[in-house]
């Protein structure tokens, strides 16, 4: 799958999913916007890798829920790594949050981290790639876009948003040939702590709750993104891609694929 100089906008360079998929598609041979809320510093060994391997990028720091601020870093970007072909929003906020007890700081705070900025990603970003006839826009999203977590309403709302916005933004942008796909991932290391709730037992015992056991990771996301990316995707618009290694049919505890403490299997 070859992207070869397309330039790709990152969202969130700085988060593990940010970091595996620019490694993924550095490898192919895209050039890089990265916004990076440390300026680059925790993505300083990436930087190395790709110059490097000679690769144009530009690391930005944007505030991206400023439509305006997003336009003019990527009217500026143009210059130095070419006009933006790939939009990559990987934003991803969870914080606690109970639709008895949240604060409406919490509430907004989420809700602009995950899906304003979606959408002011999805018009500065779009209206240049209807401009050129041509463009991918994907939304790392979440599993909890559909299933509630327990513990964060407001990141499942948020969630919520971004999978409309990506249908919306499908049926329109779709016309100027730009492809809008949503990729909701499922449990990655980690989730159970993210996750934890006191209502629902969702992430309990979760590894075993994908049939063959084994977690997703962030390089499993970021070869889905490298596809969707490419011309390899060219007839998915609109899709909404469940990556979760068939977590959510889990359905009945007691057949969780889970070894026995003795050692066996159920």
């Amino acid at each position: 799958m070859n992207i070869h100089n397309k330039t790709v906008f990152v969202t969130d360079a700085d988060s593990r999913s940010g970091q595996a998929i620019v490694q993924s598609l550095a490898d192919a041979g895209a050039r890089f916007i990265l916004n990076s809320t440390s300026d680059g510093k925790n993505i300083e060994d990436i930087v190395a890798r790709m110059q490097q391997q000679g690769l144009k990028f530009i690391v930005i720091n944007v505030d991206l829920c400023q439509r305006a601020a997003i336009a003019k870093a990527l009217e500026q970007a143009t210059e130095e790594v070419g006009s933006v072909d790939v939009l990559i929003h990987n934003n991803n906020l969870v914080k606690p949050a109970s639709v008895e007890h949240s604060s409406e700081e919490t509430f907004f705070e989420v809700l602009n981290y995950n899906a304003k900025s979606a959408l002011m990603c999805t018009q500065a970003a779009g209206e240049i790639m209807a401009a050129n006839k041509s463009g991918k826009i994907i939304y790392v999203s979440s599993i909890h876009a559909e299933k509630p977590t327990g513990s964060s309403f407001v990141y499942s709302a948020s969630k919520g948003a971004v999978k409309m916005l990506s249908h919306e933004a499908a049926l329109t942008l779709g016309r100027d040939g730009v492809q809008v796909n949503t990729i909701e991932l499922g449990p990655v290391e980690g989730d159970n702590d993210r996750f934890a709730s006191e209502v629902s037992h969702l992430y309990e015992d979760y590894q075993y709750k994908v049939p063959s056991t084994e977690l997703g990771t962030y390089e499993d996301l970021a070869n889905l993104v490298l596809f969707l990316a490419s011309d390899a995707s060219r007839y998915m618009n609109g899709s909404d891609i469940r990556m979760d290694g068939g977590f959510l049919m889990h359905y009945l505890d007691v057949k969780m694929n889970k070894p026995w403490p003795e050692g066996g299997a159920t």
